[in-house]
Order: structure tokens, then sequence, then C-alpha cells
């Protein structure tokens, strides 16, 4: 067992610090990123990681000059959301759980990108923590596959599990037990944070590219002027595939047209919808959002 210092901010950090304290570790501090507003008001909330450490009864700072404090004998981060500078390096030795097969994607967003470009495998890397993104040896990894209508939060959800048993198996034995590291392999990618701009549909694409941006969890179009968000859909469907369903109009149909639940995209595919959000409203099921605002012939999402 060790004493570790624990560094990390969202959900998807919360379970691997639950699993270290299991596992017999001492977590002497956490270390994670200030309260914030949430929502309109004046209150502030914890992050995840936070709210955690403080039911577990760890000492939580926002500082991470503090790790140096503390006489630990290893850092371990998740998702904390900062660089860690080489002058706290030099001093605390730190590894890293990131949810992707490095060199391909590193940085903030790895699970989103991955699913984006229709990689067929991503994993787990267990990673010494240098100055740079995502650029130290690598002590660890676990391969998986993603699976094609799989969504960012269930395969980070996979990932994270992953996450904790690298922890626990390599962990076990203090750093002294880590592995002989390996340099990163191969031409690296870059997992640039998702900008609100990607996640608006484009009903001008294949049905496929947009089923993936959807399967983000936060996709959006408009419906008459208002924010519609897409938190399901089925398809793609070729319109000129044996026994697919004909769009109207083929492949010069207007994108974005609603043929019932079915919303044509591009290159002739279309989409079936199957839960929407409404601006202001609750999530329901698309069938229900349509008896409610019934679609006239022409009408078409994001126009």
């Amino acid at each position: 067992m060790a004493r570790l210092v624990y560094l990390g901010t969202p959900e998807a950090a919360v379970a691997p610090l639950r699993v270290l304290v299991g596992a017999g570790h001492e977590v002497v501090l956490v270390v994670t990123r200030p309260d914030k507003r949430r929502g309109r008001g004046s209150e502030v909330a914890p992050s995840p990681v936070k709210a955690a450490a403080v039911e577990l009864g760890l000492p939580v700072s926002v500082t991470l000059e503090d790790v140096l404090d503390v006489g630990a004998e290893l850092g371990v981060v998740v998702a904390y959301g900062r660089i860690i500078p080489k002058a706290v390096l030099d001093r605390l030795a730190m590894v890293n759980v990131h949810f992707s097969l490095l060199p391909r994607w590193r940085g903030a967003a790895p699970v989103e990108r991955a699913i984006l470009e229709g990689d067929a495998e991503t994993g787990v890397c267990l990673m010494a923590v240098e100055a740079g993104l995502d650029t130290g040896r690598i002590y660890a990894e676990a391969t998986t596959a993603i699976g094609g209508e799989e969504t960012a939060d269930a395969l980070r959800s996979r990932l994270v599990e992953i996450g904790c048993g690298l922890l626990v198996e390599h962990l076990r034995d203090g750093p002294a037990g880590l592995p002989t590291p390996r340099d990163q392999s191969g031409m690296p990618s870059y997992a640039e944070k998702i900008r609100p701009a990607e996640l608006e549909l484009d009903w001008r694409q294949p049905a496929s590219d947009l089923r993936r941006v959807i399967r983000l969890g936060r996709a959006w179009t408009t419906f008459h002027g208002r924010r519609l968000r897409i938190l399901e859909a089925t398809g793609p469907e070729d319109a000129t595939a044996p026994g697919g369903h004909a769009v109207p109009g083929g492949t010069g149909a207007i994108p974005g047209r609603l043929d019932g639940a079915e919303v044509i995209a591009g290159n002739g595919t279309r989409l079936r919808l199957i839960a929407v959000q409404p601006e202001g409203r609750r999530p329901m099921a698309a069938l229900d959002w349509l008896r409610g605002v019934r679609p006239g012939p022409g009408d078409a999402l994001g126009a």
C-alpha cells in the first residue's frame, strides 16, 4: 500500500478515488478544482471529487502545490483538468489514468473524439505524468472495442472501470511495484474539448455522422426557431439500400425535412427520432413531441 495524493475533478474521477481508498491506500490529500456556480443562482457546488472526498473523510485542497507538503509517495491523477508544472513533478512523481490508447487522443476529450472519428477501439493508459500534454511513458494499458451504438457516457463508464482495475493491479505494492514504462509509439492526435458548435446537427451530413454526434449526449437542432435536443435516434438507413426505406425526393430531398419520426439527412440517408428534449421542457419520446407540435408537410429541423 502507498501514501498517495489524488488529483481529479469530474464524476469520472470519483470511482478511482473510492477504489484506491477501498484497496487500503492512504490518501493523505485530494486536490480538485474550485467550487463552481451551478445554474442561475448565486450558490456554488463542489466538484464530484470534492463531494466524494468529504464523504470519505479525506482532506481536500484546491491548491496544487499543497501536494508537496503532505509526505506523499506518489500522486494519482484522473481528469484533474490542469497541466501539472514541472516544478511540482520534480518533487513528486505522479501517474495518470488516461481514457485513450496513447498517443492517440491526447487531451481533454478523448472519449468524445474517438466516437466522432468512428474509432473501432479505444482503451485506458496508466502513464507517467510529464509537464507536456499526455506525453508521459506508459506503465500499462488495456484495450476495448467501441460499440456501434455506444454513447459517450456508457463508454466512459466502462473505461473508468478498466482504469480502476489498472490502478488496483499496478499500485498494489506502491510506486516500487510499477512496471518498467515504455515510450509512446505512433503519430499523436489531439482531443480538443468539444465546442458547442460541433454539437449542432447539420442535416446535410450523412446519418452515420449525425448519429455519432448524438451519441455524445448533447446534440441539438432547432424547430420553428427553438432549440431541440436530440437525445436518441436510430439509423442510418440508406434510401438506395435493398429493403431500405425510400426517402421522399431521394438524394435531392431537403435535409432536415420531417417524415413522421424520420428526418432526412445527407446522401439519401435518414434518422428515426426516438427521444428528444424541447427547449424549457423535460425529455420525452419523439412520438409524443411530434403529436404535440404537429409538423406540416414542409417543416424541417434546423431550418
